[in-house]
């Protein structure tokens, strides 16, 4: 590469920002806590709240700049160690930007300890006219963790018409734990513990732009979303109840919310569904989420007080 290319890739190495969000949580007697934590720009550490008497630690991921520009690369990474529970959440909608060329990045990474509960609940994201994004959030699950992980993805500023108008949008979501043969083996002498496998991907690449069929048959839809319920300390009684309540509460909505379950490989379910609204998709989420705190756990959902 020569000197004029190497200043060239220099400059464009340097677009945009690189962000990092770290936190590790663990269970001290009723309560789970905020061992560590470390941010750079434009995160903003946030600590966590305590909303009811579960010991549940509901903590903010915090990104005063607005959004994501063209160029962006932002990291997530929590640790939960055994038996503790968190909820992460966002303030707001994640905003991604116009870029002409370049993708804003968002990689997350998720640990959950053994018993230990994870509730993944950010807000929508919305992808401007034009704009590039690529995310992928992986979650490795030890023996006795569960994660309730939702995503959900507006067309764009649907108020300023701007519906199907982005570049492209990538995501993939990957829930990683140790296969069923596995858990309850022990390694021998000079033997490696085993590697977690994966249990649930999803991957999916929009680009309404180049490709218009990518869209598919969320085309006619504004909101599309994704609810993953997964962990191997669930009964199946309780897996067959939730799935019945969950697909009650996708059919209440007629006109104004298209969604289905499934059940996956992994223990758990899956719940795909598309909305009209922004308030369409609040309210079915809220109705969901409320199922699985009751059946899983038996917590109702608290009152975060968002706005």
């Amino acid at each position: 590469m020569n000197q004029t290319n190497q200043i060239n890739q220099s400059l464009f190495d340097s677009v945009g920002r690189r962000g990092a969000l770290s936190y590790e949580f663990e269970r001290e007697g009723p309560r789970t806590v905020l061992t560590r934590s470390f941010c750079t720009s434009p995160w903003h550490h946030f600590p966590p709240s305590y909303l009811d008497d579960s010991g549940c630690a509901y903590t903010w991921l915090v990104n005063p700049s607005g959004g994501l520009v063209g160029g962006d690369r932002l990291s997530v990474e929590v640790q939960l160690h055994a038996r503790s529970h968190v909820l992460l959440t966002s303030p707001s909608a994640n905003r991604v930007y116009r870029s002409l060329a370049e993708p804003a990045a968002q990689e997350i990474r998720l640990s959950v300890g053994p018993d230990a509960r994870l509730e993944w609940l950010p807000e929508v994201t919305i992808p401007f006219a034009g704009s590039r994004f690529r995310q992928s959030i992986h979650v490795d699950l030890a023996p006795g963790a569960t994660v309730v992980l939702w995503d959900a993805m507006a067309s764009g500023r649907v108020a300023k018409e701007e519906r199907w108008a982005f570049a492209s949008v990538e995501n993939e979501i990957c829930i990683r734990g140790l296969a069923p043969a596995e858990k309850g083996d022990s390694p021998g002498a000079g033997q490696s513990p085993p590697l977690p496998v994966p249990l649930l991907v999803e991957r999916y690449c929009i680009a309404p732009d180049q490709w218009i069929e990518s869209v598919g048959l969320a085309g006619s839809w504004d909101y599309v979303a994704s609810l993953f319920i997964i962990g191997d300390a669930v009964g199946a009684d309780v897996w067959k109840r939730l799935d019945i309540m969950l697909a009650v509460i996708l059919e209440e909505r007629p006109g104004s919310v298209l969604g289905a379950v499934s059940t996956p490989a992994a223990p758990g379910l899956a719940v795909k569904l598309v909305a009209r609204s922004a308030p369409d998709l609040t309210v079915t989420l809220e109705s969901l989420w409320g199922a699985v705190r009751k059946e899983l756990w038996d917590l109702p959902v608290p009152n975060l007080r968002k706005y």
